[in-house]
Formats: structure tokens, sequence, C-alpha cells
């Protein structure tokens, strides 16, 4: 029937061994350790208690295949009839502890920053980094997430040349890092009078939020440069008369970081030094990715060559990941925030991948 592999006294353990620091009087003489400790605390904790719940529940459903197996008739029948329901609740709790095994990365719990960039194409690009924009938005909403605007760079005509958006809640970084990459997009232009098929193309880059003065992280004073200008809103409107806005270059990366939807300097320029962690921090991970891989064997292409998904208007209507082949017609849902299907298909397709290169 089921065969449960993962290995609960060892997270229980681990979870003993744990709680026994928290008790630790000079634990809060260091706050960001206390706190990420009480975190991962209450993270094993959750996770505990589902596995035990699961485990308990799978020892019910073989004993009620037992009394089946002895029963006859139309007893038998009942019993077969409420173990198949028990069943498929037990595989779709699998399927949804599957994925959260996946989440355990050193920064998926982490709130996420992602960045969308218009490709080459002008309007038409620009219009769909806008429309990518507003999927993740959605996306966020409906799963109860926070999103914040940290700065948009709008298009002549329509859409955006780029933005930044900060999004708060559970798994953030973990559950939106699949959506790193390029995405195509395939539609009868809206901008073109002669009604002509185009090909569009955006870059969706996720970032896991690192604090400024996280120990990870050293930005020194002399390793950047602060430019200061004025806000501009969507539409071109002036969010503030005076130069509230900060750009941030980090010189020894070329890494150039823009914040402008706080209200003054000061906080635009924390938040700023906050994504430049972020971005720091993502080059590191990306370059110990690659690094693994390549040991093992497996080549990943990087930057606009990485194509993940493919958005199909015209003339027919499909969505496809290109990394693990999941596809849906429905369009419009993906387009409002729909997009936990491809989510999970990555997640799943990522966990095999770790248990073919280990």
């Amino acid at each position: 029937m089921f065969r449960c592999d993962f290995d609960l006294p060892a997270l229980d353990r681990e979870l003993a061994d744990l709680r026994s620091q928290t008790e630790d009087p000079d634990l809060w003489s260091e706050p960001q350790r206390a706190q990420a400790l009480m975190k991962r605390v209450a993270r094993l904790e959750v996770t505990s208690r589902t596995w035990a719940t699961l485990a308990r529940a799978i020892d019910d459903a073989e004993a009620m295949l037992e009394l089946a197996a002895e029963a006859a008739g139309e007893e038998q029948a009942a019993l077969l009839a409420e173990l198949g329901t028990e069943v498929t609740g037990l595989e779709r709790q699998f399927s949804s502890l599957e994925v959260a095994l996946t989440l355990g990365g050193e920064y998926d719990d982490h709130n996420a920053v992602l960045d969308v960039h218009a490709g080459a194409g002008g309007t038409e690009a620009q219009d769909w980094a806008e429309m990518l924009l507003r999927l993740y938005l959605r996306w966020a909403e409906r799963r109860g997430m926070r999103s914040e605007i940290l700065s948009i760079t709008s298009g002549e005509e329509a859409g955006i040349k780029s933005a930044s958006i900060r999004i708060e809640g559970e798994n953030a970084y973990g559950l939106l890092r699949s959506e790193r990459g390029v995405h195509r997009l395939v539609r009868i232009s809206p901008f073109d009078s002669a009604h002509a098929r185009h090909t569009s193309f955006a870059l969706v880059e996720v970032l896991p939020e690192i604090e400024a003065t996280d120990p990870s992280v050293e930005i020194r004073p002399e390793d950047i440069r602060v430019d200061t200008y004025k806000a501009g809103g969507h539409g071109g409107q002036n969010v503030q008369k005076n130069d509230t806005a900060v750009r941030i270059t980090h010189l020894a990366s070329g890494i150039v970081v823009t914040c402008q939807n706080e209200r003054s300097q000061a906080q635009n320029r924390e938040v700023a030094m906050q994504v430049l962690s972020s971005r720091l921090v993502a080059r590191e991970l990306e370059r110990r990715e690659l690094e693994r891989l390549a040991l093992k064997g497996v080549h990943i292409e990087a930057g606009w060559g990485n194509q993940i998904r493919s958005y199909v208007l015209q003339p027919y209507r499909m969505v496809k990941d290109l990394r693990t082949s999941a596809e849906t017609s429905d369009t419009a849902a993906v387009l409002d925030g729909e997009i936990d299907e491809f989510i999970t298909a990555y997640l799943r397709s990522q966990m095999v991948l770790a248990e073919g290169v280990e």
C-alpha cells in the first residue's frame, strides 16, 4: 500500500536538539541567530505533527485493509469503498508533502524579490512584461501573500520596461524560484494595425529577500555608489518633487538596484540595500548550483537563452512549461495568477534531478 521513507525519528531528534538550544539564557544576545532558530523550530514542529498524523492515518488504512480481507459480501464491499476514499485522501496528502519536502533549501522560507524585464520588441514586449507583473501580483493575492512594488519603469507607449516587487509570505522564495527564466508570449498584437501574430519575451528574476544586516553578506561603503533622482510613477507622473528615489551600484559586481516606492530617500536607500544583499546572495547561490551540476555533468543554459515557458494565445490557446512538459489550455486562468500547477511540477522535477546528481 503506502511506504513512508520519511525519517520522523531523525526529525524529532533534531527538533529536541533545537529546543534545548532555545533554552540557552544567552540566546537573545544574538537576535538574528535567535530569530532564525525559533523560526526553524516552528517549521519543524509543523512538519513533525503533519508526518505523525499521516503515519497514524496509514496505520488505520492498513488495519481497515486487513478487516476487508477477512470480511465478505456487502460488508467487504463497504469496507473497500471506505478504504478507497481514505487512500485517495492519503495520496493527496502525500503529493502535498512531497512538494513541501523540496522547500527545505537554505532560503526557501524567505520572502521573495521578483523582477520582470521586457525583452526586445518595444511596446509589444513591454506590454507582455506588464501582463507578467500582474500575473505574479494576482498569484500572491490568491495565496494570501502581501506584495509591494519596489520600483517600476514604464514603457513609452504602454506596458513596462522593468519592475521589481517584494512578495511576503510562507515559502515565497521557495515557490517562486520556479519562475526564474525567460517567458515567451505568442499572440495577435493589439498594437499592430495589420493584426499580425507577434512573439514577445520577458525575463523573470527571483531573489530570496536578505536583510541588509545579514552577516553572510558584507557590503562596505567603498563598494557602492549611491545616486538619487526624482521618483516617477507608472504612466510617467511624478511621485515626489524631491530626489527621493535611490539607485545603488555595487562596483565590484556591476549590480544596480533602484527603489522609488517609499516616501523618503532614507527609506528607499534601506530597501535598496536590502535588495542588493538579496542579489549578491542570489548570485552566489547560482554560482554554487552551476558548479555542482557541472561537476555531475548536468548542463544548464544561463541568461536569455533559458526559455522556461511558452504562452500561446494564437492560433490556439496553450501554456506549456518547457522544463517539465506541464501544460494547460486555460490561458486566462494562468494569466490571472493560477500557476501552482507549473510550480508544483517544477519542484517535483527538481527533486528527481537532485536524486540523480547526488
